[in-house]
């Protein structure tokens, strides 16, 4: 089991200006590759303090390349039905070669009303194009003289510049939330697997895992040999009771986030979204349920003997070698004391898993 941290920012310029919080972010991934973090990945959203200071993972994560070595850079994810496949797939592979090779590239469907208006793009388009959008992707990173007839993109024939620094082409995820098809797809596809574990009971997560795991043997795959990546809040500190105040007020605010951009649901059915007009509702109860969460699994918090314990949980439940992705850099909590957290798991938590891996370290 690896470690790595996602940056998804939730607040505005009434409470961060975006120099600060980039400003801030670079400095944590610094101090990440330091600590021996495996991996930082970063989101794509737009508009909303809900993520909204990311609009372009690509962007962030080149200035992160720039000021470190060997920590691994992701996106969790970019979402092809915003972009021009040539487009996306000409920046990711731009990004690969500055990163020298550390890009590991996460493609997700994207799930706000808003966003997909703004773009002029249907929900119910969604899935069809994000696998088309993959595909292509994957095609210009390793073909020449591509000509591509898909349903919302043709073109042809192109031949991609520059060429990824990872051949055949950087490690490709499908981030998913709920999707068992969408996990059985990843699976087949041979993609990896980004789940935002703390959203789902610990069953359904399993579920997810297993019908990942059964598309890559129905593609002619080894079941075990696809990267799994689980991300989770984790909120920690010297004192267990000062880290779950922390998590309970935190998690109040990222309750009151993705309320608001997720407002539009209330008014928005899409058949590819089943249930999803039930988001908001659900999200204001992240503060409120936090103890119940924290004793679910679905959140990690408390001293470092609390959170390694919850994280053999874990390891018990998907097993030892899933990766685990710690969500931090919200932009409400100051540079001090995220970088104190992410100092505490390196060397109080960490240390005490016995399968716990260290960044240079390869499967």
């Amino acid at each position: 089991m690896r470690f790595g941290i996602l940056y998804f920012p939730t607040a505005g310029p009434g409470e961060k200006n975006p120099a600060e919080y980039y400003d801030e972010g670079l400095r944590l991934v610094r101090l990440a590759e330091e600590l021996g973090y495996f991996q930082l990945k970063v989101v794509e959203h737009h508009f909303f303090d809900y993520g909204g200071y990311s609009p372009s993972p690509t962007t962030f994560l080149a200035a992160a390349a720039a000021v470190t070595d060997r920590i691994r850079i992701g996106t969790g994810a970019v979402i092809p039905a915003f972009a021009h496949p040539i487009k996306l797939a000409g920046q990711l592979a731009m990004l690969d070669n500055i990163s020298h090779g550390r890009l590991d590239v996460g493609f997700g469907r994207g799930f706000l009303p808003d966003e997909f208006a703004a773009f002029g793009i249907p929900m119910d388009e969604s899935r069809e194009r994000f696998e088309e959008g993959a595909e292509a992707c994957v095609r210009l990173w390793t073909e020449e003289d591509v000509v591509f007839e898909g349903s919302f993109h043709r073109f042809g024939p192109v031949t991609l510049l520059p060429r990824p620094a990872q051949l055949p082409h950087p490690p490709v995820f499908s981030a998913v939330t709920t999707s068992v098809d969408s996990c059985a797809a990843a699976g087949r596809a041979g993609r990896g697997l980004q789940i935002i574990a703390a959203v789902s009971p610990t069953e359904r997560v399993q579920e997810l895992i297993a019908a990942y795991r059964k598309g890559r043997v129905d593609a002619g795959l080894e079941p075990d040999t696809g990267r799994i990546e689980l991300s989770y809040p984790c909120y920690v500190a010297e004192d267990g009771d000062s880290a779950r105040a922390a998590g309970r007020r935190l998690e109040g605010v990222y309750g009151e986030k993705i309320s608001a951009a997720t407002l539009s649901w209330a008014g928005t059915r899409s058949s590819a979204y089943p249930g999803y007009e039930k988001l908001a509702d659900a999200a204001t109860r992240g503060s409120s349920d936090f103890d119940d969460r924290v004793e679910a699994g679905r959140v990690l918090a408390g001293d470092p003997t609390e959170v390694a314990a919850q994280i053999e949980r874990i390891a018990g439940w998907y097993g030892e070698d899933v990766d685990l992705t710690l969500t931090t850099h919200s932009g409400h909590v100051s540079y001090e004391e995220s970088a104190r957290a992410l100092t505490l798991f390196a060397e109080e938590v960490a240390p005490r898993l016995p399968f716990a891996r260290l960044i240079a370290e390869e499967r």
